[in-house]
C-alpha cells in the first residue's frame, strides 16, 4: 500500500491473499510495542528512565550486577541493554522469559553499544503488564486499536501468557498502514492525540548508533525506539521476510508491505522505494503519474496472482491412492505416516506425527481449496487459513502446495511414488525454524492405519 497525505494512492494483494486477512508481522511487532510504551508513559504508568529490575524484584537473580541495575526502559527501547551477544535462544528456551532475561549476564554498561535484542522488546511488554495490570492487547484496545478502527488482533505469547512484544503480532496490511499514518501525523488520529508528539519524535530519532558491523545501508542510519532510521529523514518498522511500515515525513508518504522475501530482498525493496519515489519524484509528480495511469495500474494489480501451477489433466495410469498408507523414515518434521483417501477429483491426505495431533489436508485437482490447518506462525503452532493446490506432474509425481495466507509461508510436498513406497521432498519458501528435507516411505498394510 502507498499512502500520500493520508490518501491511498496504490494498493495490491496477490490472490489468494486478501485485504481482510491478518498478516504475521514478526519484528515489526516491536514498533507497535514501542507505541504502547509511549502511551503508557503519557498516562503516567511508567517513565522511560525507570529501572527494569524495579518491575520484577521477586524474579531477579540473587545477586544483581551493577550493569543490570543500571538498565532502564530507555535501554530496552533503544536496543542498548549492555548484552554483548544474542540472548534470544537462551531466554525463549525457558518457561519464565522474564526471569531468564534478568539472569543473563550484562557484559557492558547499558547505553554503551547497540545490539539487536528481541527479548528486550519482550521485556517492554512484560513491564506494561506489571505497570498497568493488563495484557498488552487489552491495554492497547481502547488506546490504540479502537481509535484506529483496528479489530482485536492476535498477539502470540510467552509460555506464561505475556504478549511476546518483539514478535508475534498479526494485523492486516491496512491496519499497518493506519499505524504508519498515525506516526506520520505525529501521534494523532483526526486531530486527537493517541500517543504524544514528543514520544513519536523520540522514538523516530537516533537513540543508538547501529552502524558498526552493518552490511546494509538502511540498517546503518541509526536506531530509535524500536524503529530503524533511514535515509532522507525516513524511518521504518520492519520484520522478517519483508514486513514493512515505511514513513517518509517530508513528502508525507507511508508505504506498507506484507511480503515473503528471501535474504537481501528487503533491502532491494527499500532501494527501489528511494530510487523511484523518495529521491526522484516530488509529491505532485507521483500523484499526476499515478492518476494518469490509474486504470492500467489497477488492472495490473487485479491480475496479479501467486504463481502456483495451473491444473493439469489427471493421468489415466495413476496409482490407486485410496486407502494407501506410507510409513516415513526419520525426518525433521517428525512426520511418521501419510494416509491417502481419494474420490475422483478430491484428495485427502492425513499427516500423522509422533508428538502432535494429526493434520488432515484437503485438495482438489481442478481448483484451490480453502482449509483450516495447524501450522507454525512465529513462536508456536496455530490454527490458521490455508489455500491448497494439488497437481500431478506425471503418473508417479504428485505435488501438494499449501499457501498459509496469514503468514509468508508457502509449503510444497513433492511425492514420488514407486512400487512399494514413496520419496517425499518437503520445501518451504522462507522460515526461521523449519528447513527442507527428504524422506523415504514404505507402503504398509491398511489395518495399520488404526494405530
Amino acid at each position: 500500500m502507498l499512502l500520500q497525505d493520508g490518501q491511498v494512492t496504490a494498493r495490491m494483494w496477490r490472490a489468494p491473499y486478501r485485504p481482510d486477512s491478518p498478516q504475521l508481522l514478526y519484528s515489526l511487532s516491536k514498533s507497535i510495542t514501542s507505541i504502547a510504551v509511549g502511551i503508557a508513559a503519557d498516562n503516567g504508568y511508567l517513565q522511560l528512565d525507570d529501572q527494569v529490575i524495579n518491575f520484577f524484584l521477586e524474579r531477579c537473580p540473587e545477586r544483581i550486577s551493577d550493569n543490570l541495575s543500571k538498565m532502564t526502559i530507555h535501554h530496552l527501547l533503544s536496543m542498548n541493554t549492555g548484552h554483548r551477544f544474542n540472548i534470544y535462544n537462551a531466554v525463549t528456551g525457558e518457561k519464565d522469559w522474564v526471569r531468564s532475561f534478568l539472569s543473563m549476564e550484562v557484559e557492558c554498561e547499558p547505553g554503551s553499544h547497540y545490539s539487536y535484542n528481541t527479548p528486550a522488546a519482550y521485556m517492554l511488554s512484560a513491564i506494561i503488564r506489571q505497570a498497568t495490570g493488563q495484557h498488552l492487547v487489552d491495554f492497547l484496545m481502547p488506546r490504540l486499536f479502537k481509535p484506529l478502527g483496528i479489530e482485536r488482533p492476535v498477539w502470540e505469547t510467552c509460555p506464561m501468557g505475556i504478549a511476546a512484544g518483539g514478535m508475534g503480532l498479526s494485523l492486516t496490511t491496512e491496519d499497518v498502514a493506519k499505524i504508519g499514518q498515525l506516526l506520520l501525523d505525529k501521534g494523532k488520529v483526526e486531530g486527537k492525540a493517541v500517543v504524544s508528539e514528543a514520544y513519536v519524535a523520540m522514538a523516530t530519532r537516533e537513540q543508538s548508533d547501529n552502524r558498526h558491523g552493518a552490511t546494509e545501508i538502511d540498517s546503518a542510519q541509526g536506531y530509535g525506539y524500536q524503529f530503524h532510521l533511514g535515509r532522507r529523514g525516513c524511518y521504518r518498522g520492519g520484520g522478517s521476510f519483508g514486513q514493512l511500515c515505511f514513513v517518509a515525513p517530508e513528502p508525507r508518504i507511508v508505504i506498507v508491505a506484507t511480503a515473503a522475501f528471501g535474504k537481501g530482498q528487503s533491502q532491494t525493496l527499500l532501494d527501489l522505494i528511494y530510487e523511484h519515489i523518495i529521491d526522484e519524484l516530488d509529491r505532485s509528480h507521483i500523484a499526476r503519474s499515478l492518476t494518469a495511469d490509474s486504470a492500467a495500474l489497477w488492472q495490473r494489480f487485479a491480475d496479479m496472482e501467486y504463481p502456483v501451477p495451473a491444473p493439469h489433466p489427471i493421468p489415466g495410469d495413476l496409482p490407486d491412492l485410496d486407502g494407501r498408507c506410507y510409513r516415513l523414515a526419520d525426518n525433521p518434521e517428525r512426520l511418521h505416516r501419510l494416509d491417502f483417501a481419494r474420490q475422483g477429483e478430491r484428495l485427502e491426505v492425513r499427516l500423522c506425527y509422533e508428538e502432535r495431533e494429526n493434520r488432515v489436508l484437503e485438495f482438489d485437482f481442478r481448483l484451490p481449496v480453502h482449509i483450516q490447518d495447524t501450522f507454525v506462525k512465529d513462536l508456536a503452532i496455530h490454527r490458521q487459513e490455508a489455500v491448497t493446490h494439488a497437481v500431478w506432474h506425471d503418473s508417479t509425481t504428485l505435488k501438494l502446495i499449501l499457501l498459509y495466507i496469514e503468514t509468508p509461508y508457502c509449503v510444497n510436498y513433492t511425492i514420488q511414488f514407486n512400487e512399494r513406497g514413496i520419496d517425499l521432498h518437503f520445501h518451504i519458501n522462507v522460515s526461521l525454524t523449519l528447513r527442507d528435507y527428504r524422506a523415504s516411505g514404505m507402503l504398509v498394510e491398511k489395518d495399520l492405519r488404526s494405530e
